[in-house]
């Protein structure tokens, strides 16, 4: 069972319980309007997850930008990167680990011969610009279940090579995210190998958020329960500079 749909019957479970709690005062006054409240919210709450499973619009390939901007960090200022690059990216590896049954390292090469999932999306920035790709990578998804996440992990998060102002990027999402059918670990733009400009050799796609969640340069995805100790504590890079944690689009 993935842990979306652990965590919608999770949710269901706790909506039956919450009824069945308030049964023996539904008859009072107070008590329907403790039910009718509780109904409310759970219903609310099924359609907010509704909402963020349903798919980001996908394009023809008329409408790609062949010309995708490169925008953030545009290359990693490392010998190792340099060195790397030099090689096709031959050598690069990537972590999956934290609260999982099974941490797995996967080359660039493993990562190819996985299944594989082609996508045009518009990716909205929030300096104010939108572009249309075609990414091309295995589902996050499959990755998380070969490494066997754990049920207390509730977030994902995604290291990279590049730093700004000195510190480390990453993002993070949580299992709706990181299981939503095109969040993807994309190796390839519009048909060619990732440009290093746009992430290379390998960067996320979270579809139904805004660009800065998108990390590049991904060397490692962690599965986590809470941010508490990482960096800041927000759940990202630009998040810990004040920018919202879920940037929904």
């Amino acid at each position: 069972m993935s842990n979306g749909v652990k965590r919608r019957t999770a949710l269901a479970g706790m909506a039956a319980l919450f009824t069945g709690a308030c049964a023996k005062v539904a008859g009072s006054d107070a008590g329907s309007s403790l039910l009718s409240a509780a109904e409310k919210w759970h219903l609310a709450a099924h359609r907010a997850l509704a909402n963020r499973q349903a798919l980001a619009r996908e394009y023809p390939r008329t409408a790609l930008d062949l010309n995708f901007p490169a925008n953030g960090s545009v290359t990693v200022d490392s010998d190792a990167y340099r060195a790397s690059q030099a090689t096709g990216f031959a050598d690069w590896r990537l972590q999956v680990g934290g609260l999982v049954e099974t941490p797995l390292s996967l080359s660039l090469e493993n990562i190819r011969k996985l299944p594989q999932r082609t996508q045009i999306t518009r990716q909205d920035c929030v300096e104010g610009w939108s572009a249309i790709g075609e990414w091309t990578g295995p589902q996050l998804s499959v990755l998380l279940d070969a490494a066997g996440v754990k049920p207390e992990a509730n977030f994902i998060v995604f290291r990279c090579a590049d730093t700004l102002y000195g510190s480390q990027y990453y993002e993070s999402v949580d299992m709706v995210d990181a299981y939503h059918p095109q969040t993807i670990i994309a190796h390839a733009l519009n048909g060619q190998p990732l440009p290093v400009g746009n992430g290379a050799p390998l960067r996320m796609r979270i579809e139904r958020q805004l660009g800065y969640k998108h990390a590049k340069y991904l060397t490692a995805i962690e599965a986590v329960a809470s941010f508490d100790d990482i960096d800041g504590g927000q759940g990202g890079f630009w998040e810990d500079r004040g920018y919202q944690w879920y940037a929904g689009i």
